[in-house]
């Protein structure tokens, strides 16, 4: 199974692909979607869809794991994250690509076995689960590669959306 996982944003999206076969993880390639904060919101968008839409067409994922939206003080700052979590949901569905949805929660159970673990735990698990000698910069990165593999963990037990 090849999974996309996706942390999404709209200055930065992060995004991985797994490979899960057999039991073993491999990472496929991994990488952020960067915006320009002083480039118009709606070119931003356009941004993160043309670069997501060549990235799945590159390498042809059986379906993508998304973070679930959750709000946080700024509420300018979690409707532009929705309007950019909706863009890649479209894309997704525009490939054909099955969507599958993960609470925080879940990613850290599914990663490190408990569910109120730290990053740093989170990331020390993907490190070795993905047998990386380090981990990307952006965090986003490296969330998007806990999205992936909680979905591969995980994916006998949930519905598509």
């Amino acid at each position: 199974m090849r999974v996309l996982g996706v942390d999404p944003g709209f200055a930065i999206t992060g995004y991985s692909i797994v490979d899960y076969i057999g039991n073993k993880f491999n990472l496929v390639i991994s990488g952020a979607i960067l915006t320009e904060a002083k480039t118009s919101f709606p070119l931003r968008l356009e941004k993160i869809n043309k670069e997501l839409d060549n990235i799945i067409k590159s390498y042809e994922p059986n379906a993508m794991a998304i973070e679930e939206l959750f709000f946080n003080n700024n509420a300018k700052t979690a409707i532009n994250v929705a309007q950019a979590r909706g863009v890649i949901l479209m894309t997704a569905r525009q490939n054909n690509l099955d969507i599958y949805e993960y609470t925080p929660l879940q990613v850290k159970q599914a990663v490190t076995g408990y569910g109120r673990a730290d990053k740093l735990q989170v990331q020390r698990m993907v490190k070795m689960i993905l047998n990386e000698e380090k981990l990307p910069k952006l965090d986003d990165i490296t969330d998007s590669m806990a999205m992936a593999i909680c979905h591969a963990h995980s994916c006998k037990f949930v519905q598509k959306l």
